[in-house]
């Protein structure tokens, strides 16, 4: 066959491939073209419920309200940083002004967490719920929630979950994140919502916030008052229940209530319907020793809208954390010598009689609730060290107890005997509320002491053992990793180990 008789086939062939492909590459004007999956999670957003009912939907009038009702409030005088506000969560047309009384405090100021807790109105529930993750969005755009909190918060074993719907159709979280909107930058949520539980989640959920806030975490609690007595009614009972609250005693706090809410006003339906919240934020406040509580602002909706015959009340209420408190947890030199005279009269008495002898406390100071470690010395050798953070009793009382059990339930030494006594010293280290930090290095060598804590494992070391020892930063922290804590020696590097600090008062017989 000849070259010629090849051609036309093989051009005919390659015409037909041009074609195909040219056909290929037009796609016809009604074709949908199917996008590829997108293998990315997707963000939980948790869209606003009450907006349009609770305040304005649209943006540029809820923002002009908000506007106004900051301009009509002031700020009060405090020396140091507001670390709790409690403030109502009725529609902002009714306590809109209170709150933002509340909230006016926070103009200027800067906070990188917030955490908001608050009572359920819709949903029934035997727990405390988190909002584990994703963002909340109101007119005013999104906040995102932080994650790395809201996950040291949760504790599903003691009754804190993170079943995100109970959260749908709930007003009181909300209503604070537009104030929260309109006066922060910056700022990342934990909301949290309070279900029907009782007093041992409650306080589990104080100790958990008091572990996990900083200074630079601020905690809302979201609550009206009396529900819905005439407007003289609710003034007298109102103020019962604010000055229960300005006295910083959870205990006060909730007799007061249930003695109101037992005395059969008419139409009273609660004194407070966020009442767990207020008694979680008094027992915080009492585990980081804030004691400036001021009240900010009282209203009733009888106020605003001239209806006195069945009100709802609303107060604005700030907890401040200032040096001058700071400052009054100092012990001078006759409360050192009393606390000293405590412990060595307490190791007399029980190693020699069993029993701790009976004190009468005179300085102020030990009255307090303020944690200590009693630290024994034997020639100038340790011979026990016990110490508590967070307690409900006195500084004296837990002097006594420290004593007594540095002196018998050190598990690294055998009890001391009634023949020791007269070599044994005792030092005292006054403690400050212990605060959880992020990174290691922000630890002050020699003054602050350390406690590194991973699921059952837990070790401290008191400021001046660093000293004492010479110790860099490195070896203090690897020390107590390994041999207080039984951990790694750098665990002080796993995000998952949880570091707290505090600080001492050290002084010594």
């Amino acid at each position: 066959m000849k070259v010629k008789d090849y051609l036309f086939p093989l051009l005919t062939f390659c015409l037909v491939i041009l074609s195909l492909v040219l056909i290929a590459k037009v796609k016809p004007k009604n074709q949908i073209e199917i996008p590829v999956a997108d293998t990315q999670p997707q963000q939980t957003i948790k869209k606003p419920d009450v907006a349009g009912s609770f305040y304005p939907a649209d943006k540029d009038q809820l923002d002009n309200q908000l506007t106004k009702l900051l301009s009509g409030a002031n700020q009060l005088s405090a020396a140091g940083k507001l670390r709790i506000l409690i403030v109502p969560h009725a529609g902002v047309d009714y306590a809109g002004q209170v709150a933002a009384w509340g909230f006016k405090q926070l103009e200027g100021k800067s906070y990188s967490k917030v955490i908001i807790l608050g009572p359920s109105h819709k949903a029934t529930f035997s727990y405390v719920s988190v909002f584990p993750e994703g963002s909340w969005e109101t007119p005013l755009g999104l906040v995102a929630v932080d994650e790395d909190l809201a996950t040291r918060l949760i504790d599903k074993n003691n009754g804190i979950q993170d079943n995100i719907s109970v959260f749908s159709g709930e007003h009181s979280l909300e209503i604070e994140l537009i104030f929260l909107q309109k006066v922060l930058k910056n700022f990342k949520v934990v909301p949290m919502l309070i279900g029907q539980v009782n007093d041992a989640i409650l306080l589990n959920l104080a100790d958990k916030i008091s572990k996990n806030i900083d200074d630079d975490t601020l905690l809302v609690v979201s609550s009206d008052l009396s529900h819905y007595p005439t407007w003289d009614t609710a003034n007298a009972i109102d103020n019962q229940t604010i000055k229960a609250i300005l006295s910083g005693n959870a205990d006060t706090f909730k007799q007061t209530v249930l003695d109101i809410e037992s005395r059969s006003y008419l139409q009273v339906e609660t004194a407070a319907c966020g009442q767990d919240a207020i008694w979680v934020a008094l027992k915080v406040a009492q585990k980081l020793n804030l004691t400036d509580f001021k009240e900010i602002k009282y209203e009733n909706s009888g106020d605003v809208t001239s209806d006195k015959s069945k009100v709802v009340g609303y107060g604005a209420i700030g907890v401040w954390d200032s040096e001058v408190n700071s400052n009054s947890n100092e012990l001078d030199d006759t409360a050192k010598k009393e606390a000293i005279n405590i412990a060595i009269n307490t190791l007399y008495g029980f190693i020699n009689n069993h029993e701790k002898p009976d004190i009468v406390i005179k300085s102020e100071v030990l009255k307090k609730p303020l944690g200590a470690f009693v630290t024994l010395n034997k020639n100038g050798q340790l011979r026990g060290c016990v110490g508590k953070f967070e307690p409900t009793e006195s500084l004296a009382n837990v002097i006594q107890d420290m004593a007594v059990s540095a002196a018998t339930q050190d598990s690294r030494f055998q009890p001391v005997t009634p023949d020791e006594l007269k070599d044994i010293t005792v030092e005292i280290s006054v403690l400050t509320p212990t605060k959880r930090i992020n990174n290691w290095r922000d630890i002050i060598l020699g003054k602050n002491g350390v406690v590194v804590q991973k699921d059952f494992h837990s070790g401290t070391f008191l400021p001046q053992v660093a000293t004492e020892n010479n110790w860099t930063l490195e070896e203090f922290l690897s020390e107590l990793c390994s041999e207080k804590a039984g951990l790694p020696n750098d665990c002080y590097k796993d995000p998952s180990v949880a570091i707290y600090t505090f600080e001492a008062q050290v002084f010594e017989q």
